[in-house]
C-alpha cells in the first residue's frame, strides 16, 4: 500500500509545486517554472479540452480531491478492522470515564 500511496502523492506533489511555483513566477532560473510557461500551458490544456483557460486548475483540483478520496477508501477498506478497533477502543474509554465522572468517583482522588 505504501507503494499506492506513493505513487498517487509523488505526482500531486510535483503538480502542485510546478503550479504554485509558476503561478507565482518564482522561477529559480528555470524556464518551466515562470508565468508564461505556466498560462503556455493551460492555454494548451484549455484548448485540447475546448474549454477557458481559467477553468482547467479547478477542474485539475477536482480532480486531485477525488483521487484522494479514493486511495483513502481504498486504505481504509484495507484497514477497516483496524479502525473498527480503535473507535471501539475510544468508544470504551469515553463511556468509562463518563461512568466514573457521573458517579461522583475520581481517580485522582485518593483515600
Amino acid at each position: 500500500m505504501r507503494y499506492v500511496f506513493l505513487a498517487w502523492a509523488l505526482p500531486l506533489m510535483l503538480f502542485w509545486g510546478w503550479y504554485f511555483l509558476s503561478l507565482n513566477d518564482v522561477s529559480f532560473g528555470f524556464t518551466m517554472l515562470t508565468r508564461d510557461a505556466h498560462d503556455l500551458v493551460f492555454r494548451i490544456y484549455g484548448h485540447v479540452l475546448g474549454l477557458d483557460p481559467q477553468v482547467v486548475p479547478g477542474l485539475a483540483a477536482r480532480a486531485c480531491i477525488v483521487d484522494t478520496g479514493i486511495i483513502l477508501a481504498i486504505w481504509a477498506f484495507r484497514r477497516r478492522r483496524e479502525i473498527m478497533a480503535w473507535i471501539g477502543a475510544r468508544r470504551d474509554g469515553r463511556q468509562g470515564a463518563a461512568a466514573t465522572r457521573y458517579s461522583g468517583i475520581s481517580s485522582s482522588r485518593s483515600v
